[in-house]
């Protein structure tokens, strides 16, 4: 896609920090970065959201590499993952290494749940499961 930042740093059009690559995906760190080691990783042919990618399953398998790359290099206390794709229109995994007293501590505060009654999830699900 001729307008997608994504697309342009596979094409190297735009510049990028890579950590890790092979045939059909990339990572590499947020210009942006929450955390030391924020990477994006991101398949090399545009798809519009994570779900679309046909590889799925290699895909994750590579973000899993990096991501074990990053526990060895950088020793956060976890990695957590984000794929909310409202930034850029190009599918894309956000990896956050999570250090003690970082600046996501409030990311998903219990302010921001709802408290559905267990007929309204019952609900959802029937509604999912049909």
């Amino acid at each position: 896609m001729e307008d997608c930042i994504f697309c342009k740093i596979v094409s190297g059009i735009i510049p990028c920090q890579k950590i890790a690559e092979n045939d059909n995906f990339l990572a590499f760190l947020d210009i942006g970065p929450f955390t030391e080691g924020h990477s994006i990783i991101i398949p090399k042919i545009h798809y519009r959201w994570v779900y679309d990618v046909p590889k799925f399953d290699q895909y994750w398998s590579f973000i899993l590499q990096v991501t074990q790359q990053i526990q060895k290099t950088l020793n956060p206390l976890f990695i957590s993952y984000l794929t909310m794709g409202n930034q850029v229109p190009h599918a894309h995994v956000h990896l956050l290494p999570r250090y003690k007293d970082d600046c996501l501590t409030g990311l998903f505060s219990e302010k921001l749940r709802s408290n559905p009654t267990s007929i309204q999830l019952q609900l959802i699900a029937d509604k999912i499961n049909q």
